[in-house]
């Protein structure tokens, strides 16, 4: 199992389906056998669609369209840029970023619109998680819909999750768990790494922040023991 796809995807995995074009979306997982399991998602209000930190694929605009007419790509982690920029373009529309991820725009091979809270007029709020050096990353949540998406602090792919959690904290964040979150109150969660969580969402997340440093030693063992070859 390669740790990461390469090249067009031609074979992908619908995930994380819901609503309709009024407040719904769709996920799917351009390489459905990649250890990194890089999920991307398409959220919808009033016919416009949001395409978030995508992995392109073939056929993949006919997913879009069930749901209205793309208005915008949205890159959430500094390093997602993926393959925002090529669906932008396709679709002549701009690449949305958190304004203090604007430093970014230099990267990406497309009108880049940084916005401040809301993105565009859709009622999903954007709220910095991290902004350092290293990493910058922002969530994106609306009140109304109660759907929560994370691009990384947050995911449910094998090396986020340990025991029973069904979400998990990043590896590398286990030790100081990004606790903004634990302010939100979503019935959602869509993540960027792995299929969302669609029911009891508030207490898996709340379970994966308060869990997260006692559990860190047996996520660091599972971790290593599937780095041992076989």
């Amino acid at each position: 199992m390669p740790m990461k796809g390469s090249g067009l995807a031609t074979e992908w995995k619908e995930i994380d389906r819901f609503g309709d074009e009024e407040s719904g979306g769709v996920g799917w997982i351009a390489y459905p056998d990649e250890r990194m399991q890089r999920a991307s998602h398409a959220i919808a209000v009033d016919g416009d669609v949001y395409v978030i930190d995508p992995v392109d694929a073939e056929g993949i605009d006919d997913l879009f369209a069930e749901f209205g007419e793309v208005a915008g790509v949205v890159i959430l982690l500094d390093r997602h840029k993926r393959d925002a920029a090529a669906i932008a373009t396709r679709h002549d529309v701009p690449v949305y970023v958190p304004h203090f991820m604007a430093d970014i725009s230099d990267d990406i091979a497309a009108p880049v619109d940084p916005f401040h809270r809301e993105l565009a007029d859709t009622g999903y709020a954007a709220h910095p998680i991290l902004d350092n050096v290293a990493w910058s990353e922002a969530a994106l949540y609306s009140k109304d819909t109660g759907v929560l998406v994370v691009p990384e602090s947050v995911g449910t792919a094998e090396y986020f999750l340990t025991g029973r959690e069904r979400l998990g904290v990043h590896p590398a964040l286990r030790l100081v768990p990004p606790k903004k979150l634990g302010r939100l109150a979503p019935d959602r969660v869509l993540v960027g790494h792995g299929e969302g969580i669609h029911n009891d969402a508030r207490a898996a997340l709340r379970d994966a922040i308060s869990g997260s440093r006692s559990r860190t030693p047996s996520l660091y063992f599972n971790i290593f023991k599937r780095s041992l070859p076989v």
